[in-house]
Protein backbone atom coordinates (compact mmCIF):
# COMPACT_ATOMS: atom_id res chain seq x y z
CA UNK A 1 0.00 0.00 0.00
CA UNK A 2 1.06 3.36 -0.58
CA UNK A 3 0.95 6.14 1.96
CA UNK A 4 0.92 9.88 1.47
CA UNK A 5 5.00 9.98 1.28
CA UNK A 6 5.30 7.43 -1.47
CA UNK A 7 2.95 9.07 -3.46
CA UNK A 8 4.37 12.16 -2.68
CA UNK A 9 7.70 10.28 -4.13
CA UNK A 10 6.01 9.16 -7.20
CA UNK A 11 4.60 13.03 -8.32
CA UNK A 12 8.18 14.35 -7.76
CA UNK A 13 9.63 11.46 -9.75
CA UNK A 14 7.01 12.33 -12.42
CA UNK A 15 7.72 15.85 -13.12
CA UNK A 16 11.59 15.25 -12.94
CA UNK A 17 13.30 11.82 -12.89
CA UNK A 18 16.75 13.17 -12.88
CA UNK A 19 16.74 14.79 -9.08
CA UNK A 20 18.95 13.32 -6.94
CA UNK A 21 17.98 11.27 -3.75
CA UNK A 22 19.24 14.64 -1.64
CA UNK A 23 16.53 17.12 -3.16
CA UNK A 24 13.56 14.34 -3.46
CA UNK A 25 13.82 13.91 0.02
CA UNK A 26 14.08 17.14 1.12
CA UNK A 27 10.58 17.77 -1.05
CA UNK A 28 8.65 15.21 0.86
CA UNK A 29 10.55 15.42 4.16
CA UNK A 30 12.65 12.47 4.63
CA UNK A 31 16.65 12.42 5.14
CA UNK A 32 18.39 10.64 2.52
CA UNK A 33 19.06 7.08 3.16
CA UNK A 34 15.17 6.67 4.18
CA UNK A 35 14.29 8.60 0.73
CA UNK A 36 16.55 6.09 -1.17
CA UNK A 37 15.35 3.13 0.46
CA UNK A 38 11.80 3.87 -0.54
CA UNK A 39 12.99 4.53 -4.36
CA UNK A 40 14.00 1.31 -4.10
CA UNK A 41 10.91 -0.42 -2.63
CA UNK A 42 8.49 1.46 -5.16
CA UNK A 43 11.19 0.51 -8.36
CA UNK A 44 11.37 -3.71 -6.68
CA UNK A 45 7.76 -3.63 -5.78
CA UNK A 46 6.85 -2.47 -10.02
CA UNK A 47 5.72 1.17 -9.05
CA UNK A 48 8.28 2.76 -11.16
CA UNK A 49 8.48 1.06 -14.38
CA UNK A 50 11.47 3.29 -15.68
CA UNK A 51 13.16 6.46 -15.54
CA UNK A 52 12.99 8.05 -19.00
CA UNK A 53 14.08 11.16 -20.86
CA UNK A 54 10.70 12.25 -22.72
CA UNK A 55 11.95 14.04 -26.37
CA UNK A 56 10.52 16.83 -28.66
CA UNK A 57 8.61 15.39 -31.35
CA UNK A 58 8.53 18.34 -33.66
CA UNK A 59 12.05 19.16 -33.05
CA UNK A 60 12.96 15.55 -34.15
CA UNK A 61 10.45 15.86 -37.19
CA UNK A 62 7.63 14.09 -35.59
CA UNK A 63 5.01 16.25 -36.32
CA UNK A 64 1.75 14.35 -37.45
CA UNK A 65 0.09 12.31 -34.59
CA UNK A 66 -2.48 9.99 -36.34
CA UNK A 67 -5.38 7.50 -34.12
CA UNK A 68 -5.98 4.61 -35.72
CA UNK A 69 -8.67 2.77 -35.14
CA UNK A 70 -8.86 -1.05 -36.36
CA UNK A 71 -11.56 -3.61 -36.83
CA UNK A 72 -11.16 -7.06 -36.90
CA UNK A 73 -13.16 -10.20 -37.81
CA UNK A 74 -10.51 -12.27 -36.68
CA UNK A 75 -10.84 -13.06 -32.63
CA UNK A 76 -8.96 -15.84 -32.31
CA UNK A 77 -5.80 -16.65 -29.78
CA UNK A 78 -3.55 -17.31 -33.26
CA UNK A 79 -4.65 -14.03 -35.24
CA UNK A 80 -4.46 -11.74 -31.94
CA UNK A 81 -0.59 -13.63 -31.29
CA UNK A 82 0.32 -12.57 -35.04
CA UNK A 83 -1.44 -8.91 -34.67
CA UNK A 84 0.90 -8.03 -31.11
CA UNK A 85 4.17 -9.60 -33.06
CA UNK A 86 3.62 -7.21 -36.01
CA UNK A 87 2.68 -4.29 -34.16
CA UNK A 88 5.22 -4.85 -31.57
CA UNK A 89 7.50 -4.04 -34.55
CA UNK A 90 6.48 -0.59 -36.00
CA UNK A 91 8.32 2.08 -33.67
CA UNK A 92 5.74 4.36 -35.40
CA UNK A 93 2.86 3.03 -33.22
CA UNK A 94 3.39 4.90 -29.31
CA UNK A 95 0.44 3.54 -27.87
CA UNK A 96 -2.11 0.75 -28.44
CA UNK A 97 -5.29 -0.07 -26.99
CA UNK A 98 -7.66 -3.25 -27.01
CA UNK A 99 -10.90 -1.66 -26.76
CA UNK A 100 -14.73 -2.47 -26.12
CA UNK A 101 -17.59 -1.09 -28.02
CA UNK A 102 -17.33 -1.19 -31.88
CA UNK A 103 -13.74 -0.41 -32.53
CA UNK A 104 -11.38 -3.32 -31.99
CA UNK A 105 -7.92 -1.90 -31.13
CA UNK A 106 -7.76 1.54 -30.91
CA UNK A 107 -3.28 2.75 -31.62
CA UNK A 108 -1.44 6.21 -31.59
CA UNK A 109 1.11 6.76 -34.54
CA UNK A 110 3.55 9.42 -34.93
CA UNK A 111 5.26 9.75 -38.10
CA UNK A 112 6.85 12.73 -39.66
CA UNK A 113 4.26 13.65 -42.06
CA UNK A 114 1.26 12.56 -44.58
CA UNK A 115 3.45 10.47 -46.67
CA UNK A 116 5.30 9.20 -43.20
CA UNK A 117 1.72 7.48 -42.35
CA UNK A 118 1.30 5.86 -45.94
CA UNK A 119 4.38 4.12 -45.52
CA UNK A 120 3.54 2.72 -42.04
CA UNK A 121 0.18 2.33 -43.30
CA UNK A 122 1.38 -0.11 -46.62
CA UNK A 123 3.70 -2.29 -43.50
CA UNK A 124 0.78 -2.72 -41.30
CA UNK A 125 -1.46 -4.31 -43.63
CA UNK A 126 1.35 -5.81 -45.53
CA UNK A 127 2.00 -7.65 -42.00
CA UNK A 128 -1.16 -8.42 -40.47
CA UNK A 129 -4.87 -9.32 -42.12
CA UNK A 130 -7.31 -6.34 -40.89
CA UNK A 131 -10.99 -6.07 -41.49
CA UNK A 132 -11.30 -2.03 -41.50
CA UNK A 133 -8.82 0.41 -41.15
CA UNK A 134 -10.03 4.06 -40.04
CA UNK A 135 -7.12 7.12 -39.62
CA UNK A 136 -7.94 10.39 -37.96
CA UNK A 137 -5.32 13.11 -38.06
CA UNK A 138 -4.84 15.05 -34.74
CA UNK A 139 -4.60 18.73 -35.65
CA UNK A 140 -3.84 20.15 -32.49
CA UNK A 141 -2.66 18.80 -29.12
CA UNK A 142 -4.17 20.21 -26.44
CA UNK A 143 -3.10 18.37 -23.31
CA UNK A 144 -0.46 16.02 -23.22
CA UNK A 145 1.02 14.55 -20.01
CA UNK A 146 3.03 12.00 -19.26
CA UNK A 147 1.73 11.97 -15.08
CA UNK A 148 -0.51 9.65 -13.40
CA UNK A 149 -3.07 11.31 -11.12
CA UNK A 150 -1.85 10.63 -7.91
CA UNK A 151 -4.90 12.27 -6.22
CA UNK A 152 -6.71 9.80 -6.93
CA UNK A 153 -5.49 7.37 -4.90
CA UNK A 154 -6.01 8.96 -1.26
Amino acid sequence: MLDRTDRKLLECLQRDATSSVADLAARVGLSTTPCWKRLKRLEEEGFVKARVALLDRAKLGLKVTVFVSIRTNQHDAAWLESFARAVSSLPEIVELHRMSGEVDYLMKVVVADVEGYDRFYKKLIKLVKLTDVSSAFAMEQIKYSTELPLDELA
